[in-house]
């Protein structure tokens, strides 16, 4: 039996091979482009045609999902892509932390701002309250309750013994003289929350003092042997002393030469500070008061401060004037004091005195 011949099929030429390779990579060219076009369209086509800049009022609803977000804020304009933004918020790991509420956005924003400002939740309304420099305790909790509505009581309670509450955060308050914060509460304007607590506020001024203290170099005090507390005691008692800036150096000047001396420093705002009500001049039975804020009868400074020093003052207790001066005196209507450095000049700033303010 004949074996039979081998048949071999003809192989296509190469050309149209070549020619199907091509086809096939078309083909697929074709096919990814289409979806890279569909993907770009999901991702980053804008779905809402607004200007940039415009101020759009949102309410996210309880529950909303992060799609559902995304697509309340394309829609309005907020951002340009729901898909991008809930991949985008999937990479920033906010799925789930964004909160409901009404928001004020702008058109146009971009995705970290809006996550940001969702993360965040909404802002509450606010009340500007000043506190002037020279303020104490009592008159910081009337303003705040006729200004911000927090109870003066409240405030009163915690302020005048709760700083050993605030200790930890603050660890100069560990001594302060009947864990009273007075001293302590920076004068500034403050922003005050809607529902703030008196808590709230005495941690937002506390906090407002750490910083503007940092700001001043204290190696001079340092070197004096002062801690931060008896810095602030005299910075209090310049502050209700001096109406004048440039005359804060001065007045500090005066204190530490009266202790240098070891002399009462006979300051009349340290008498003040205990007696019910504001007076323009004290009695002279006021001076033989038993307080031991009297520095009239003692020695040294204060035990605590007798009011809330801004950072002028701060800093005049820390860097005082060069001076020789151990007596002011009131001298003129604008709050200038003359400054003296003998008995015979004091009495006679103490005449020009007389003459000014007739008595």
């Amino acid at each position: 039996m004949k074996a039979r011949p081998t048949v071999r099929r003809a192989r296509p030429p190469k050309s149209r091979m070549k020619r199907r390779l091509m086809g096939t990579l078309v083909v697929l060219g074709v096919f990814f482009a289409l979806a890279g076009v569909g993907a770009w369209s999901l991702l980053y086509r804008a779905e809402t045609a607004v200007p940039a800049g415009d101020s759009v009022p949102l309410t996210i609803e309880k529950g909303s999902s992060t799609a559902a977000i995304g697509r309340t804020l394309a829609e309005a304009g907020v951002i340009d892509n729901a898909n991008m933004f809930r991949l985008r918020a999937r990479l920033a790991e906010v799925d789930g932390q964004m909160k409901a509420g009404d928001y004020t956005f702008t058109t146009g924003m971009d995705y970290p701002a809006v996550f940001n400002k969702l993360t965040t939740g909404p802002q509450k309304g606010f009340t500007t309250v000043t506190i002037p420099e020279g303020f104490v305790i009592e008159k910081i909790a009337q303003r705040l309750e006729e200004q911000a509505g927090i109870p003066a009581q409240e405030f009163l309670a915690l302020a005048n013994d709760g700083a050993p509450e605030f200790a930890q955060e603050h660890p100069y308050l560990a001594g302060a003289f009947g864990d009273s914060l007075e001293g302590f509460l920076f004068p500034k304007t403050y922003r005050v929350p809607e529902g703030a607590t008196a808590r709230d506020v005495i941690s937002m001024m506390l906090r407002q003092f750490d910083k503007e203290i940092a700001t001043i170099d204290m190696s001079p005090a340092v070197q004096r042997g002062q801690s931060l507390e008896e810095i602030v005691i005299i910075a209090s008692i310049i502050e209700r002393e001096a109406s004048v800036a440039k005359e804060r150096p001065k007045v500090a000047s005066v204190i530490y030469n009266r202790l240098a001396k070891n002399m009462r420093l006979e300051i009349d705002a340290t008498v003040e500070y205990v007696l019910p009500g504001n007076r323009f001049r004290l009695r002279y039975k006021d001076l033989e008061i038993e307080s031991p804020y009297n520095t009239y009868r003692n020695f040294g400074i204060t035990p605590g401060p007798i009011s809330n020093p801004g950072l002028a003052s701060i800093e005049a207790a820390v860097r005082p004037a060069n001076t020789e001066y151990i007596y002011y005196v009131l001298t003129s209507p604008d709050g200038s004091h003359t400054f003296t450095s003998t008995w015979a000049e004091h009495q006679a700033a103490r005449e020009v005195s007389r003459e000014v303010f007739g008595r």
